[in-house]
């Protein structure tokens, strides 16, 4: 039997926003002329990275200020990833279970899915508030296929971060990169790399 369980992750996965997120990093840093990779944000819990980057600082206090930038001009548009919606839908009547995995806040995470029209068939959302660490630990994963009564190895994971894939894999699961956030060696850790979710069939790896 093959895989019957699919964990997708969100930012960058489902919906294309890691330009529009690494540019609200960029506001924080130029905001405290702090020169520093925004590239370390990505696939984590601001709340997880903030300590790296701002050490000695009030982390409540920058995770506020990185919310009043959410409206901020000029910031780029949320777009769905192409083939997006289609795959949920096709994982969907196929009768597998499917769970989303996200360092996002829930708020986000639903609103977002609502957007794509596919909300309802995640029967498991696991996002920030729902884990001590995030990734690239594989807290997340491990909580999700609890959650959804599946073995780490019935499991396939849609990720586009680095942080993603190898918490996908610390977890003992499969996974698939899309490369919206990153290109080249840096998806080597994942099973299959697509450039988005267009031609991604279901099932995978029977």
């Amino acid at each position: 039997m093959g895989v019957d369980t699919a964990l997708f992750d969100l930012d960058g996965t489902l919906i294309n926003t890691e330009v529009r997120n690494k540019a609200i990093w960029q506001l924080l840093l130029d905001n405290h002329d702090l020169d520093h990779d925004v590239a370390v944000f990505m696939g984590r819990r601001g709340r997880d990275v903030l300590p790296e980057v701002f050490p000695g600082h009030d982390i409540d206090q920058l995770i506020a200020e990185v919310f009043s930038y959410d409206d901020h001009p000029g910031l780029p548009e949320v777009v769905p990833v192409p083939g997006a919606a289609e795959l949920v839908r096709r994982v969907a009547a196929y009768g597998s279970r499917i769970g989303l995995v996200t360092s996002a806040h829930r708020t986000w995470a639903e609103h977002r899915l609502d957007q794509l029209g596919v909300r309802e068939l995640f029967e498991v959302l696991v996002t920030a508030e729902d884990v001590q660490v995030g990734k690239p630990h594989p807290a997340g994963y491990l909580l999700a296929a609890t959650q959804l009564r599946a073995e780490p190895d019935d499991c396939v994971v849609f990720e586009d971060s680095v942080a993603g894939i190898t918490a996908a894999k610390a977890a003992g699961m499969r996974c698939v990169a899309v490369a919206t956030t990153h290109v080249g060696e840096d998806l080597a850790g994942a099973d299959l790399v697509v450039a988005d979710l267009t031609a991604v069939g279901w099932p995978l790896f029977s």
